[in-house]
């Protein structure tokens, strides 16, 4: 079993969606045997923004490193994505990501019955933060909205939220959320086998 680990967060080792993110990958590594993991850091490494150039492969090295990540997520059972929340939305990194790994003929294709995904069987994992309150029902979440829709559509149908919330809000509160998601991950957080 294959799984890739995908960090966005600009803030380093004082990000809350790295620390969620590695206790994922930890409680995988615990209980599931001979899993092998491909971790990829989008900001201390981040991928080019699609571009006219990125389309036409004009730069044989952006190629060749927009199929690397192509298959990793390919090749992939399990994705652990990262995903702080900045101005309502994922991290320009974590958007570059998904511009390489959303290829029309690659990962979906359009019928005449509409899009079709076509990297289904993956369990993806998504730690997400946020630094005030932004439940999904609030309408100013579009982080797990958009992501949710973005793996769907790519055939993804086994997608799980670990979130934590209110990190700025107070000290107290961010070791609240942190616990309860950090506590979710080690005894509630479903393992595909």
């Amino acid at each position: 079993m294959k799984l890739l680990h995908l960090d966005s967060s600009i803030l380093g080792q004082h990000s809350a969606s790295r620390e969620l993110g590695a206790a994922i990958v930890a409680r995988w590594q615990r209980d599931v045997r001979g899993i092998e993991v491909t971790y990829r850091d989008l900001a201390a490494n981040p991928l080019p923004h699609l571009s006219g150039g990125s389309l036409a492969q004009a730069n044989a090295d952006e190629a060749a490193t927009a199929a690397a990540v192509m298959d990793e997520f390919l090749s992939a059972d399990v994705i652990v994505v990262g995903a702080p929340m900045y101005n309502f939305g994922i991290p320009s990194q974590l958007k570059a990501w998904i511009d390489r790994v959303a290829v029309a003929g690659k990962t979906f294709r359009y019928t005449a019955d509409g899009p079709q995904g076509l990297a289904g069987g993956k369990q993806v994992i998504v730690a997400a933060t946020y630094g005030g309150k932004h439940p999904v029902e609030s309408g100013r979440n579009f982080v797990e909205p958009y992501l949710g829709q973005v793996f769907a559509f790519l055939g993804i149908d086994d997608v799980e939220f670990v979130s934590a919330d209110g990190l700025s809000v107070s000290p107290e509160q961010r070791v609240t959320s942190i616990s309860a998601a950090r506590a979710r991950i080690d005894v509630a957080l479903p393992l595909a086998a």
